[in-house]
């Protein structure tokens, strides 16, 4: 009996099996391959530090994937909180706002921001009838930051009003009657019960920002993050094993923040039951 059970469990697990290793494990061990193809062998995975501009566009890439995620979390969880613990007239259409950028790809929400900031931009047309010159800031770091916070919002958002909607209210109002100020509530209670949430979410962002693409190339005149530098490798400089070692650095970075938020947020999870 036992081996037949054993029988039938490889033959559940096989599609699976077979799915993983065609899409995800060959590509992948393909990938890291072609990375040590070329001159200089595995040493094209020390380029990120040792070759200037590809060291250049990782912080750079880092430093506004963490910024977009600490905007959007401070945004979405104040947002998140107000939407879930109040009922008011065109709350549902006001959500549905929200969360309507998860149905435009990043090339659209690129071109969204020209149209607000971009040479011909509404901000640009208001700025120079009010000063005389025009604000264009569409194709710099700042444009890229509206762009990648307008797509992350909705994703975390979601996440805290799910989070905030398991929260035990008499917890609230317990500390409130101990005489607890406000941000001691917030401080010691709701920020606590939301942390599975927030860390699950922030990664998910974070994780995005790093890869996103469409958006960067969209507004890319003055912009060097690295999923632009890889695709500058492998189609200007033909460089294609130090496209496909860059790809795997960046796809261990994402990995890395989602592995460490999952296990943060199930240790949370865990203190918190």
């Amino acid at each position: 009996m036992k081996r037949r059970e054993y029988s039938n469990l490889v033959i559940l697990i096989l599609p699976t099996l077979i799915t993983f290793s065609a899409f995800f494990l060959l590509p992948m061990a393909r990938l890291v391959a072609i990375g040590s193809e070329g001159p200089q062998g595995i040493g094209a995975y020390l380029d990120i530090v040792t070759v200037p501009r590809h060291f250049e566009s990782l912080l750079a890439t880092l430093l506004l994937s963490l910024i977009v995620t600490a905007s959007a979390l401070a945004v979405s969880t104040i947002s998140g909180l107000f939407l879930e613990r109040n009922r008011f007239p065109g709350r549902g259409f006001l959500i549905s706002l929200l969360t309507f950028p998860l149905a435009f790809p990043g090339v659209v929400i690129g071109f969204m921001v020209i149209m607000l900031a971009g040479r011909q931009g509404l901000i640009g047309e208001v700025t120079k009838l009010l000063t005389g010159s025009k604000i264009v800031f569409a194709y710099s770091m700042s444009g890229l930051f509206i762009g990648y916070l307008y797509f992350s919002i909705p994703r975390v958002i979601l996440t805290i009003m799910a989070a905030a909607g398991k929260m035990d209210p008499a917890i609230e109002e317990a500390a409130r009657s101990l005489g607890a100020p406000q941000w001691r509530v917030i401080v010691d209670v709701i920020l606590p019960a939301l942390r599975p949430g927030l860390i699950a979410s922030g990664a998910i962002c974070f994780a995005t920002s790093m890869g996103a693409f469409g958006t960067a190339f969209t507004l890319a005149t003055n912009i060097d993050v690295l999923p632009m530098t890889i695709y500058t490798e492998f189609t200007l400089n033909a460089n294609i094993a130090g496209a496909a070692s860059l790809s795997v650095i960046l796809g261990l970075i994402t990995w890395l923040a989602l592995f460490v938020a999952r296990s943060l947020a199930g240790s949370t999870a865990a203190a918190a039951g």
